[in-house]
């Protein structure tokens, strides 16, 4: 616009001027080497008029012919961007059908047009892996690294899914270790760091991450329970194994009174110092745990018991009889003590006590080897008939079908 008012200011000028100056048009000399260009001044002024129109004419001209350049790319780009769009909105419904090999072949295909070319790329690396193509899952997660810049945390945590599958434990582990330095309460970081640790056995690096999950909200308190129970069980199982009972014991000794006092670490420790030919400290963990709390858990891992002290279990389950009440658990294990010190009598009362309370095929069978030793064949006979028939009848029960 402002060009075509200088022109048409130009024109005015000249149609004013021009006859002013009719009469006293001058005269110019441009004179080189070999040439003089000889003219009046209105000449001069017209050329140049004439020279402006020509070179706004070829400016006009160079701009329309990009424009169509610009224009027509515009169009090819506008094109793959739709196609592009198209493919990815049906790569994911072949993912809801389970199609990885269509997933990766349209997630991949137009993805540097795509709106999003990161995730199509990672996308078609997971659709990869799915069906075990470990080349294709590695070319499209580099690709995607190269076009992530600065954000690589998405292709990090793609490349630690990715070595998970593969069974790249030890890999998978680095990797989330460097993530949890970047994002520590990632939830899916989380995720991922629980996985690795536990079958690298990082046990240490799991009990870490358990207030990290809490707070992300990843699991519920049972899950992140149950996972702490396995993180402490899975160091008794390193400290057994390097140093055998004596660095299960310092182990055990270097934990806090509040884990300690946990019963099912309790339970755990006392299996494994049962298990390293420990017994009296086995014992010593049982009795301390049943005065703090009542747990058949404990109660059961009496029988497996071979201290010189026994007088102390049976002391403990008297008690526990008296403040808990007839339990058949407890009359059963009393029973079962009893046996090994050859107190027949005393444990023939304690079986039939708890039998009173509910059938048992073991309490049945315990009763008549004990008999047997109190010289009453018939009675003994009794007791194991009617075992068979308890176990019979459980055994008909589980085979029924279902009504």
């Amino acid at each position: 616009m402002v060009k075509v008012l200088l022109l048409f200011l130009l024109l005015m000028a000249g149609i004013v001027v021009g006859p002013m100056i009719a009469g006293h048009q001058g005269y110019v000399l441009i004179q080189t080497d070999n040439w003089n260009i000889e003219t009046s001044v209105t000449g001069l002024t017209i050329i140049l008029i004439l020279s402006l129109v020509v070179l706004f004419a070829i400016e006009w001209i160079l701009r329309r012919l990009f424009r169509t350049g610009a224009r027509t790319r515009g169009w090819f780009m506008g094109r793959k961007r739709n196609r592009a769009r198209k493919q990815t909105s049906l790569a994911l419904l072949k993912l809801a059908e389970g199609d990885y090999q269509q997933v990766e072949k349209l997630m991949s295909k137009n993805a540097d047009h795509a709106e999003q070319p990161v995730v199509n790329y990672l996308l078609a690396a997971e659709a990869a892996q799915q069906r075990g193509d470990e080349m294709r899952a590695n070319q499209h997660l580099e690709r995607a690294a190269e076009l992530a810049d600065g954000d690589q945390i998405p292709v990090e945590i793609t490349r630690v899914r990715l070595q998970l599958a593969r069974n790249e434990n030890h890999a998978a582990r680095h990797g989330v270790d460097r993530l949890l330095e970047v994002t520590p309460r990632h939830p899916e970081v989380l995720r991922l760091a629980e996985q690795a640790y536990i079958r690298t056995g990082a046990w240490n690096s799991l009990l870490d991450i358990l207030p990290s999950m809490k707070k992300a909200q990843v699991g519920d308190d049972a899950h992140r329970d149950a996972l702490q129970q396995q993180a402490w069980i899975g160091l008794m199982d390193q400290a057994r194994a390097e140093q055998g009972s004596d660095g299960l014991k310092a182990w055990w000794q270097n934990q806090s009174r509040k884990t300690r006092q946990q019963t099912t670490l309790q339970v755990a420790m006392a299996e494994h110092l049962i298990e390293c030919n420990d017994h009296d400290t086995a014992q010593s963990i049982i009795l301390d745990g049943l005065k703090r709390q009542y747990d058949e858990r404990l109660v059961m891992l009496m029988p497996r018991l071979k201290t010189g002290n026994p007088e102390q279990l049976e002391k403990a389950l008297r008690q526990q009889i008296k403040s808990q009440g007839d339990r058949p658990i407890l009359w059963s294990t009393l029973g079962q003590l009893l046996m090994k010190h050859g107190e027949w009598q005393e444990a023939s009362i304690a079986f039939r006590a708890a039998l009173k309370q509910r059938p048992d095929a073991f309490d049945y069978a315990w009763l008549a080897d004990v008999l047997d030793r109190m010289h009453q064949p018939e009675e003994a006979a009794t007791m194991r008939r009617d075992g068979l028939l308890l176990t019979l009848q459980n055994n008909s029960l589980q085979n029924s079908p279902p009504q």
